[in-house]
């Protein structure tokens, strides 16, 4: 009984530990995918201007707030392309 007391707690450990292991690579794919989806959204200012050259509503929102000179928000009120259908919401 001496014996299988420690053998007992080893394998409790190494299960324990483990499982703990397999836990935290879960996380890690789950960060990795939200950070694969945030690069997604990214957008980079390239001379465009009219709500006729956006791919979409968030990559509008996103240039009359980043980039110089656009010409999508007449009224000065932050909504782009208020006269287009919104997509991407």
């Amino acid at each position: 009984m001496k014996i299988l007391s420690p053998i007992l707690i080893l394998v409790f450990l190494l299960i324990s530990s483990d499982s703990f292991a397999k836990q935290g690579s879960n996380n890690d794919s789950k960060k990795y995918a939200i950070n694969k989806e945030k690069k997604k959204l990214m957008f980079k200012c390239d001379g465009r201007q009219h709500c006729s050259q956006m791919r979409s509503y968030d990559e509008a929102k996103y240039f009359i707030k980043h980039c110089p000179n656009t010409k999508m928000d007449g009224d000065n009120d932050g909504i782009p392309c208020e006269g287009y259908k919104k997509t991407g919401d």
